[in-house]
């Protein structure tokens, strides 16, 4: 059982507490789906209708849970969903559109973790560890989300977000690396070298929620 409980990720928290587990899970999954709806929603803000064709603003878990995402947030404690299909061309402002598009996910994230800290300082004089423990998850496991989405390498967040800001030749140069990107990422994660960019983003949102916590 020492074993099982040093797992990284949920699976780990599954066999050291199994009631913080039960309680997080699906908030987390919530995470997941929240990230991609507001995708979709922000999209569909700026003209694009694809996300609410496709069936894809709803917050059911179904319609965006991706198996490999899921094993991967079970086991390394982040995980990502179906992405939401966005036509960019039919944003009103390609450029805007690109960029509001592509932050809503990570400020979601953000969100969600700033409301979990929130609620944990709020109720600090409840002394309920089970509480503060499961807020403390969530709020991680979002800066975490969010600190991976927002690494400029494609397809994650922030190499949108950058395309949208550089000139049309340099965007293009970066939208070429787009099929490589997973590939990218996964190497990179395996030798380590993202890990501690990853802490860097993680330190930094972390930051911005102190400034506008009570």
């Amino acid at each position: 059982m020492d074993l099982l409980s040093n797992l990284p990720g949920l699976i780990g928290i599954l066999f050291k507490n199994p009631v913080i587990f039960i309680l997080v899970f699906p908030i987390l999954i919530f995470s997941l789906v929240i990230h991609e709806v507001a995708h979709g929603w922000v999209a569909y803000v700026m003209g694009d209708q694809t996300a609410k064709w496709l069936g894809r603003l709803t917050l059911n878990p179904l319609k965006h849970l991706d198996p490999f995402g899921t094993i991967a947030l079970l086991i390394f404690g982040f995980g990502w969903a179906r992405p939401v299909p966005v036509n960019y061309l039919n944003f009103r402002d390609l450029r805007k559109g690109i960029l509001f598009v592509s932050a809503a996910g990570v400020t979601a994230n953000f969100i969600f973790a700033f409301v979990a800290l929130l609620v944990s300082g709020l109720t600090d004089s409840y002394n309920s560890q089970l509480l503060h423990t499961a807020l403390g998850i969530i709020a991680y496991i979002n800066i975490l989300l969010a600190a991976f989405n927002i690494i400029p390498i494609p397809p994650l967040d922030g190499s949108k977000i950058l395309m949208s800001l550089l000139p049309d030749q340099y965007r293009y140069s970066l939208e070429r690396l787009e099929p490589y990107g997973m590939f990218i990422i996964l190497g990179l994660l395996y030798i380590g070298i993202l890990n501690p960019v990853i802490r860097f983003f993680q330190s930094i949102i972390l930051g911005i929620i102190r400034i506008f916590l009570p």
